[in-house]
């Protein structure tokens, strides 16, 4: 088995506490809506947070948040400073039988993430792909890291 490679001091991770506690809390309700889901959600009692992936890349951030059966005018995206907030909701289908036993979620979703770095509101892109949500969400040149050479 290969060791792993030594890491930099340019390798080690930024940590954020905002997006960790973001992860908490969304792990908790899903938690509770898997296990109880009689009990209301942090979101009232038809409220869920779908899964979401956020990545960081030199330039930008680039979400994706799974949303099956929802369509693009039942999405809002808010984008205040480096908050984001993705919100809407997914109807309930219509059933001709008996519902034996329901895992998806229904109703109001939201799922809301703190960026780490100032990001340029103005050049925010979204698109919605076979029920999942890409938004890129460009970071502004104040909080891009650059190299200043010694002359």
């Amino acid at each position: 088995m290969a060791m792993p490679a030594a890491r930099t001091r340019n390798d080690v991770a930024r940590w954020d506490t905002a997006s960790e506690f973001d992860r908490l809390t969304q792990q908790m309700s899903q938690l509770f809506q898997g296990q109880w889901p009689e009990l209301p959600s942090l979101l009232g009692s038809d409220g869920f947070t779908p899964l979401a992936d956020v990545e960081e890349t030199d330039d930008a951030y680039l979400l994706e948040v799974e949303l099956p059966g929802v369509k693009k005018k039942d999405i809002n995206i808010d984008l205040e400073g480096r908050r984001i907030v993705i919100s809407g909701e997914r109807p309930e289908q219509k059933r001709t039988g008996w519902l034996r036993r329901q895992n998806r979620s229904w109703g109001r979703f939201r799922y809301e993430v703190v960026l780490p770095d100032p990001v340029d509101e103005d050049r925010v892109e979204a698109t919605l792909n076979d029920g999942v949500l890409h938004v890129r969400v460009p970071k502004s040149s104040a909080g891009r890291r650059r190299h200043v050479e010694v002359k």
